[in-house]
């Protein structure tokens, strides 16, 4: 009887480890929605700290938030990183550095 209740306790727990914010296990965490969680937290903070994440109302930034974390993660899915995003603007930056001289 106990290793059914010990059982059961296990299953409904690791059904709820998809409902935690940050990713309850490494197989959560390395799931779709463990990968956007994860982005949307770190939006977030990288708003918070700029002074820009109550810019706009709680709907629109939501939005936003996972706008952004949607594009980031199918570049990163096709193979595009972060870093090649880095890259690109970084020569844009200097292009345009360059025509205003």
């Amino acid at each position: 009887m106990k290793k059914i209740v010990l059982l059961s306790m296990m299953v409904m727990l690791s059904g709820c480890a998809d409902l935690l914010p940050f990713g309850g296990t490494d197989s959560v965490s390395s799931s779709a929605q463990g990968k956007m969680n994860t982005c949307l937290m770190s939006e977030a903070q990288s708003r918070f700290q700029a002074g820009t994440l109550f810019n706009d109302t709680i709907p629109a930034t939501a939005k936003s938030l996972v706008s952004t974390c949607m594009k980031k993660l199918a570049l990163q899915s096709v193979g595009i990183s972060e870093e090649s995003q880095s890259t690109a603007e970084n020569i844009i930056a200097n292009l345009k550095n360059l025509s205003a001289n």
